[in-house]
């Protein structure tokens, strides 16, 4: 069709319509200039998880310290790290539905089966907690939550959030909280860090979120996660033997749009 000249809105990638803004791609410029162009802890290194930390604290009043971040090649590989690093064959993951096509097959990567919940555009496309504790068994071990949402655009609010961690609450599952869009919003919605919902939460969620959509660096694949420090051990393992760390140019790139002009959510002065 684009050959033919129509021409098409392709929703099927999570693509920003603007550029990677010029600070950004200037840092990295200086930082190849200065010779970092190694390898990194396989971790990240010591200035962006500081970074990543402080733009907790200003966004959402959440502390986390760096042994609690481990930075990777895009969203897409810190979900698959971490669901490597706390799921076993026969474990179930609950997933509402519509759902980014990654999740399940991410999951029946790891040997656990994803169980699917569906939702109704009636409900907003959002999962009730009488689904969520109906979905639950003794081998859940994960909720897989993503607002905003891609595909549907559903965000949740702060209220429909705390009750669906309170159902978690009953149960030896965890949360795997995919924030990744939380800064491309529109009207009145807000986005939630689910961590900060309940003080217990800190120990039983993985907040996982990056640079692609917020910063428009898709190419550049930075991405992260936030969770306890013990989860974090476990994905740097796994990091380590996959990739043996995040691009060098990319790290110095994020500080970068962290820290800088456009690290600032919509709405934000």
């Amino acid at each position: 069709m684009k050959t033919a000249g129509i021409k098409v809105f392709d929703f099927s990638l999570g693509e920003p319509d603007f550029p990677t803004p010029p600070h950004i791609c200037q840092a990295a410029d200086a930082a190849m200039a200065a010779g970092h162009t190694h390898y990194t802890p396989v971790n990240g290194i010591p200035e962006l998880k500081a970074a990543i930390c402080r733009w907790y604290k200003r966004f959402h009043n959440f502390e986390c310290t760096p042994d609690m971040v481990i930075v990777s090649n895009g969203a897409k590989h810190s979900i698959h790290n971490a669901l490597s690093a706390t799921l076993n064959p026969g474990d179930e993951v609950a997933i509402p539905a519509p759902y980014w096509v990654s999740y399940s097959d991410l999951v029946q990567m790891t040997g656990a089966k994803p169980v699917i919940v569906p939702t109704t555009a009636a409900a907003g496309f959002k999962i009730s907690p009488a689904q969520l504790k109906a979905a639950l068994t003794p081998r859940t071990r994960l909720l897989m939550i993503n607002s905003p949402c891609n595909p549907t655009g559903t965000v949740y609010t702060r209220a429909e959030l705390a009750a669906l961690a309170d159902v978690i609450l009953g149960t030896d599952a965890g949360i795997l909280s995919d924030e990744i869009y939380e800064q491309l919003i529109y009207g009145s919605a807000k986005p939630t860090c689910v961590a900060t919902l309940r003080p217990w939460l800190k120990d039983r969620t993985i907040t996982i979120s990056g640079a692609s959509k917020s910063y428009a660096m898709t190419g550049w694949r930075m991405g992260w996660a936030v969770a306890p420090a013990p989860v974090v051990k476990a994905m740097d393992t796994i990091q380590s033997q996959e990739t043996s760390c995040p691009s060098s140019v990319s790290q110095a790139a994020l500080v970068a749009a962290l820290t800088g002009p456009h690290g600032v959510r919509r709405g934000d002065a």
